[in-house]
């Protein structure tokens, strides 16, 4: 089962043209297409509710799996992590740990990294830096265990507190 996936460059220049987004494609490159179904690679500019919009889209669509490319950092148009905070019902700090300390053994300069990822609903949305090499680093560092994590946001039954293969959540 391949999961369905879609990645959103979030970059002002990408969207108007002015440069070629190769972080979304960078991200499609990293994910196993056996495990991954990627639906698309959307580029929106840094605007709060255009980037809102496509995350809610996304959850309605029940996509499985949503990554963010750009946004993260401490410009002022960056606002990924605030967007998605809005959209997200609870975190999944454990992912960007993980991101965050892979990168810091390349770069100090990923101390600088403000991504979140959490789950809205059964999707996960996961916020990765803009540069492709920064993409690299960081999602190849969650990649192993994400199939783990949307098996089990997924397989959870809605309202009975159940997991699909019968293990009572206590």
């Amino acid at each position: 089962m391949a999961w369905s996936t879609v990645i959103i460059t979030v970059s002002d220049r990408s969207a108007a043209g002015e440069r070629a987004d190769l972080s979304g494609p960078e991200a499609a490159a990293l994910l196993d297409e056996e495990l991954f179904d990627i639906q698309r690679i959307d580029i929106i500019p840094d605007e709060m509710e255009k980037v809102i919009r496509a995350l809610e889209g996304c959850v309605r669509e029940n996509i499985a799996l949503v990554l963010t490319t750009g946004g993260t950092g401490f410009a002022p148009r960056d606002i990924t992590p605030e967007a998605t905070l809005t959209v997200i019902d609870r975190r999944a700090d454990g992912l960007t740990a993980a991101m965050r300390t892979a990168s810091l053994q390349k770069t100090p300069f990923a101390a600088l990294s403000r991504a979140v990822c959490g789950i809205a609903r059964r999707t996960l949305i996961v916020n990765l830096p803009g540069s492709p090499k920064a993409v690299t680093e960081c999602l190849s560092a969650i990649v192993p265990v994400l199939p783990h994590g949307l098996k089990l946001l997924r397989d959870m039954k809605v309202g009975d507190q159940e997991h699909a293969w019968g293990e009572e959540i206590r």
